[in-house]
């Protein structure tokens, strides 16, 4: 049987082959936006308004990607950004893209809307970031971070841009929910996609059992699938920085906030004692109409006062990377491609996606005349509209 790696030569190659492989429910969790698509397509247009000004005759024969990301050192300045339900497209998701990352020699952020216990995930692949969505309660926030210190987790980030929840009208119209609500259409879906439900949801039901939301909460969570359970996220429309400040009171080790786009939420997390934001719209999955990352990028560069500042949404290509480390960006987390790299091929997916984007920085760097990252800055880019 050939391998249908063979023809993955660049990011944009696995969503074609994902999409053939899932069910449209999930196809479309996973490709779809907000609303009408602005902030999507904004994240993907934000870097073509700048273009490259590259150097000439210089030696870049040594050139390397080695890059640090608070403090310890990564192989490229590139990331896996935190995906919900990863083990519901691809059979164990999480620890693949765990594993593949931590074999790469890059960071790598579980999400709490995961299907598999962090504890899990941490003992495949030690160094793995947890994201989390916190409750607006008190009690349940420290129950739920005394769980994840636990874990062995040393870098705990706090998605802060989901109050509410989104209007994914796209979700509804194909019939994606969570918990998915049994019916004849989704098992129709099932049926007609074999190769993912006996590679991913028969397997994981004979080996795992039903898959349930284990980390959004201290204690496991809803069923992935139910007719009658519900997912109530009307407690996150509590949270303010007075939670943020209890959390730093206790947490020992890094903490990042992901989701910024305010200059101001740059300072307040600076003065909050954070140790890096995350510059994002949640892959335009949040608020339809919002800045791109890029857009935001340099007026919170210049409000961090020194905090890393990190960035994701919309980055397909390793010159999207290098035009972030640019404008400041310390690294870049990619999302979707890494999640249908997995549906792919598993972990040997997200280890070639990750080694294809990697080998186009490293490719990149030496057409634009530099040879380490630290090189990089805003004299090599010009603003093109």
């Amino acid at each position: 049987m050939p391998d249908p790696l063979r023809r993955m030569l660049s990011l944009h190659d696995f969503e074609a082959a994902a999409r053939r492989i899932l069910p449209k429910p999930l196809y479309a969790y996973v490709s779809g936006a907000v609303e009408d698509g602005q902030s999507e397509r904004s994240n993907r247009q934000a870097f073509g308004e700048y273009g490259f000004r590259p150097k000439v005759l210089v030696d870049v024969s040594r050139r390397h990607t080695r890059c640090t990301i608070l403090g310890r050192e990564y192989a490229a300045p590139v990331g896996v950004a935190p995906m919900g339900i990863a083990a519901l497209t691809s059979y164990r998701g999480d620890v693949a893209l765990a594993r593949a990352a931590a074999a790469a020699g890059v960071p790598c952020i579980m999400s709490g809307s995961s299907l598999i216990r962090l504890e899990t995930v941490m003992a495949a692949a030690p160094g793995t970031w947890f994201q989390a969505y916190l409750p607006g309660d008190s009690a349940q926030i420290a129950a739920l971070i005394d769980r994840v210190a636990a874990a062995g987790v040393e870098t705990l980030v706090l998605t802060v841009d989901t109050p509410v929840a989104a209007n994914r009208e796209n979700n509804v119209r194909a019939g994606f929910s969570t918990p998915l609500r049994p019916s004849i259409g989704l098992a129709w879906q099932g049926i007609t996609h074999p190769r993912w439900l006996i590679g991913t949801l028969l397997r994981t039901l004979a080996r795992h059992g039903m898959p349930h939301f284990e980390n959004n909460y201290a204690a496991r969570g809803a069923p992935i699938l139910s007719r009658h359970v519900l997912r109530d996220f009307s407690d996150r429309g509590h949270l303010n920085w007075q939670h943020v400040a209890a959390i730093r009171k206790t947490w020992k080790g890094q903490m990042v906030l992901k989701g910024i786009l305010h200059p101001d939420d740059a300072r307040t997390a600076r003065a909050h004692g954070m140790d890096a934001v995350i510059v994002s719209n949640h892959g335009g999955r949040q608020l339809d109409g919002s800045l791109a990352p890029m857009q935001a990028l340099p007026a919170i560069v210049d409000a961090a006062g020194g905090m890393d500042v990190m960035l994701d949404s919309g980055v397909r290509r390793g010159t999207d990377v290098l035009k972030a480390l640019a404008l400041g960006a310390r690294c870049v987390f990619v999302g979707r491609p890494f999640n249908y790299a997995a549906t792919v091929a598993g972990e040997r997916g997200v280890a070639h996606a990750i080694a294809l984007i990697s080998e186009e920085i490293r490719r990149d760097m030496g057409l634009l005349g530099i040879i380490d990252l630290r090189e990089i800055n805003e004299s090599l880019l010009q603003r093109c509209r």
